[in-house]
């Protein structure tokens, strides 16, 4: 066994006692447990917020008085010398090296990657400014001609930890999805012993051949087959199926799946990476890891930013040098284009929108977890929308009452069927009793697993039966109305008074009424909706046709639902997908734009890049209107904060020195506060835009 420490980030360091890492500050863990757990990723990105948020207020502590003992800042508020006095150069040069070395440090660590992997971007950019800024400004302190840049250094940091930090929050819950996942599974099981004890073990300890007691409402423990007892199980959940299918002895139970009335023994077939849990899980990864890792607009343009100010700082230097100035002026023409291009706008440019335009969508029900994601929403193509939870509320209603008796009306049948079902736990039991408010005094209850109820109402035997009750005992219910029922996948159950027939109700999961609204609204914007449900072929014919769809799928189970949406993507069509349940998690993950129903599992919720809390699939169409508006204003704010430059760095080279025009230091922060601003007042026009809409 390993006897040593090592970090999930950096598993090259190993210590030979608990410590933190050196290299990420996380907690070191034993050797060999640094990969158990799904959430290690989520800690390091948590962990990173937690620092760039410590990193920013530090460091805005220690920029007050660099602030107060600049003299470009004394200058500004008329105060002449009345602050200078012996020594304040050299207490302004300690504290500003103190948030160059510590607030600074992701950037010039940043630098050092980039240059490392022959990637230079915004770290790179950032790094040269403020390392550039900082040591010329020493130099200066120290005796060089010159002037200080302290105050632009300082600055800079503060509003790059700034904007880092809130690009840090969007992201950093991204991979919690596989710790959703894992937490599915009971803690414990209830295993039989040989001599038919019941003994409670942890989960782990479970291995294939061992059988298991599932009493009812309790999550099944892994995947295997029923040995002994009946019962009906959930599994919407897991395969999309919106109604509890039965179960008896010899059928197959799948692990995280929810048992119903009943109290069965199951054989365990398949437990770890094995289970059909495990498979999802390694699915949710696969898709997560394997989505584009484009880079945003704002690092792209750093590049070219960095390359631009790189080279007409060298060239500005060079020039001046030729001309025979100075070397001093020279560096300070140079230092002053690489400052005056220091992404103070670039660096918010895209976080500033992101920020409004997230907390723009809280306020209206849309979470947005995946920048890059909610990015691409503008340009969706198809939505693929799963049906139960979803189209759907994911629960029983009542459709259709038919009356096979003239004794019977509607809301007798409707009555009767209630009474019995009262005492039953069955969904549809629960459906039936919501639906008919008022009821018979009921005696003799009892429940017929697998198959229904039964009771004396009234002085009369009263069954409430499925289909195969009917089938089993040879009662005949031959009806057009009810294959009528049956074609559109309605369940259908029946009321036997005194053996029988009297009447019939039929129950489907309940449209939800903003679906048809939200199908023709992404119709209108030229968006192919589209259906997948691991329903069967009837019901998502039925849900198609009732809401317009373009195309559905049925029958698909989660690794399915996976390749359906590759299917569509595969068409050339930016796809989003819109569910709520653990088999969705999959698609979630593989589509360009996974959209989760606020209502659903932590499992889809972790899964999505972005949560609809209010359940209602109009926020979908809201939420491609926000995206094209973020969009256009994230363009408009990096137009602004690159094109400055065009002007900016012509006049801090000096190409107007023999008019008499020469931009100094303070007239080029002044220039980047001023693009910093506008770059701000741009993004809050986004909160007036969609505030009309």
């Amino acid at each position: 066994m390993n006897n040593y420490y090592t970090c999930v980030m950096h598993p090259e360091i190993k210590k030979d006692r608990p410590g933190i890492c050196p290299k990420c500050g996380m907690a070191l863990v034993p050797a060999g447990r640094e990969m158990q757990t799904p959430a290690n990723h989520s800690m390091h990105h948590a962990h990173m917020a937690a620092d760039l948020k410590k990193r920013f207020f530090v460091s805005i502590a220690a920029t007050v008085p660099v602030l107060l003992f600049s003299p470009m800042t004394q200058h500004f508020l008329g105060l002449g010398d009345r602050l200078r006095f012996n020594g304040d150069s050299y207490i302004l040069f300690l504290l500003s090296a103190f948030v160059y070395l510590y607030g600074g440090l992701p950037f010039t660590k940043g630098l050092y990657d980039e240059l490392k992997e022959k990637n230079p971007g915004m770290m790179t950019l950032i790094g040269m400014a403020i390392s550039t800024a900082f040591i010329y400004s020493s130099l200066v302190v120290f005796g060089l001609h010159g002037k200080i840049f302290f105050v632009e250094t300082v600055t800079l940091i503060d509003i790059m930890l700034l904007g880092h930090w809130i690009e840090m929050r969007s992201i950093m819950s991204a991979s919690r999805a596989l710790e959703e996942l894992a937490k599915l599974m009971p803690h414990e099981v209830h295993l039989v012993l040989e001599n038919g004890d019941i003994k409670d073990v942890p989960l782990m300890e479970l291995k294939a051949g061992d059988r298991i007691l599932i009493k009812p409402g309790e999550k099944i423990a892994a995947d295997g087959k029923i040995t002994n007892g009946m019962t009906s199980i959930n599994e919407s959940m897991l395969t999309g199926e919106s109604k509890p299918v039965d179960r008896k002895t010899g059928g197959k139970v799948i692990g995280g799946s929810i048992n119903g009335e009943g109290s069965i023994t199951v054989e365990v077939e398949k437990t770890g990476k094995g289970s059909f849990i495990s498979r999802v899980i390694e699915l949710v990864r696969r898709a997560q890891e394997s989505k584009s890792h484009t880079q945003d607009l704002a690092n792209r343009a750093a590049v070219w930013l960095t390359i631009i100010a790189l080279s007409a700082g060298v060239i500005t230097m060079l020039v001046w040098l030729l001309a025979d100035k100075e070397f001093v002026f020279a560096l300070e023409r140079a230092v002053t284009v690489i400052i005056i291009t220091c992404p103070h706008a670039l660096g918010l440019a895209v976080p500033l929108v992101v920020a409004v335009s997230a907390a723009l969508a809280a306020k209206n029900g849309i979470l947005i977890r995946n920048r890059a994601s909610f990015e691409k929403a503008r340009g969706i193509q198809a939505v693929v929308f799963d049906k139960t939870g979803t189209l759907t509320e994911g629960k029983f209603g009542v459709t259709d009452i038919i009356g096979f008796s003239e004794g019977f009306k509607d809301a007798e049948i409707l009555k009767y069927t209630a009474s019995v079902e009262l005492n039953s736990e069955h969904p549809i039991a629960k459906a039936v009793v919501q639906a008919a408010g008022d009821r018979y005094p009921v005696e003799n209850f009892r429940a017929i697993p697998g198959r229904g109820a039964e009771g004396s109402v009234n002085g009369k035997k009263v069954m409430v039966v499925s289909p195969g009750y009917l089938r089993e005992n040879n009662i005949n219910a031959a009806d057009e109305r009810i294959e009528k029922l049956k074609g559109q996948g309605k369940t259908v159950v029946f009321l036997l008074i005194d053996g029988k027939i009297a009447g019939a109700i039929a129950l489907a999961d309940i449209i939800r009424s903003e679906s048809r609204q939200a199908v023709t609204a992404l119709k209108s914007m030229g968006i192919k909706c589209m259906m997948l449900t691991g329903d069967n072929e009837q019901v998502a014919k039925w849900v198609s046709d009732e809401l317009g769809l373009d195309e559905f799928f049925a029958e698909v189970l989660p690794d399915g639902k996976a390749d359906k949406i590759k299917e569509v993507q595969g068409r050339g069509l930016i796809t989003a997908m819109t569910g709520d349940g653990i088999n969705d998690a999959p698609a979630l993950a593989t589509a360009d734009v996974g959209i989760a129903i606020g209502a659903g599992t932590d499992v889809a919720i972790e899964t999505a890049d972005i949560i609809l809390v209010k359940s209602s699939p109009m926020d979908v169409v809201s939420l491609i209107y926000l995206a094209k508006s973020t969009y256009t204003k994230m363009i408009q704010n990096l137009a602004w904060a690159t094109g400055y430059n065009l002007f900016a760095i012509p006049l801090a080279a000096g190409v107007l020195y023999k008019f008499g025009i020469l931009l100094s230091p303070a007239a080029g922060a002044v220039l980047m506060t001023l693009s910093t601003i506008i770059v701000a007042l741009n993004a809050g026009l986004l909160r007036l835009k969609n505030g009309r809409r």
